[in-house]
């Protein structure tokens, strides 16, 4: 019961944190970030926050550059990723990142099935046309917008990840479409049927001398 009790108010903490507030402006950026931005105008537009580590993003993606930037050397807030030198994806961290908003709507550390309500709402509405990957994580491929889900304390909090103009088709398709296989490994959106992970306990990769970086 108290290792329960404790990872809920951790939970609860990382939900209360002080966060930086940044607006997703659809397929052009987010916060201060513009996407076809190059790592040294990425790294200075992240004020307070600095490189940590980079790593490539995939096993099959060695022209990928996936790149950490956070405050403290334990605590990665953002991660871009870019190709030839440009960024093309975001993905904000669940526990330490700022707090994204798209129409006033907060994306970044949320009840999954709190923020599917949403993406459903503006769907019917015609807002958004929300679909699922193969492994069940949904998104607007309209606005390059995908929700994974990241483990913190025990409980799955969503983690937004973001592409820009030119990337978002079939952003959210795992398997094939353009967001690097790194952000679609660990905790996954609940579905029955689904498994819990990817990759499922026991199940082998073929990713030769490839580790996932988180």
């Amino acid at each position: 019961m108290g290792g329960q009790m404790a990872a809920v108010e951790h939970r609860d903490a990382v939900l209360r944190r002080a966060r930086a507030d940044w607006e997703l402006m659809p397929l052009d950026g987010v916060g201060p970030l513009r996407f076809g931005m190059p790592i040294i105008e990425v790294t200075a537009a992240l004020s307070g926050m600095s490189e940590l580590h980079r790593f490539q993003a995939g096993p099959s993606e060695p022209n990928t550059l996936g790149v950490a930037f956070g405050e403290r050397p334990a605590e990665p807030a953002v991660y871009g990723y870019f190709i030839r030198g440009q960024l093309f994806c975001v993905a904000v961290d669940a526990a330490f990142g700022p707090q994204v908003t798209l129409w006033g709507r907060e994306l970044t550390a949320c009840v999954p099935a709190d923020l599917e309500r949403f993406l459903l709402h503006a769907s019917v509405c015609g807002v958004l046309g929300v679909s699922y990957g193969p492994r069940g994580n949904p998104g607007a491929a309209g606005i390059g917008l995908v929700l994974r889900v990241q483990e913190v304390a025990g409980n799955a909090l969503t983690r937004p990840v973001m592409v820009g103009r030119g990337w978002e088709d079939r952003c959210t398709d795992d398997w094939e479409g353009p967001i690097p296989e790194c952000e679609w490994i660990g905790r996954q959106w609940f579905y029955a049927g689904y498994s819990e992970y990817w990759p499922p306990p026991g199940h082998a990769m073929s990713w030769g001398d490839w580790q996932p970086p988180f």
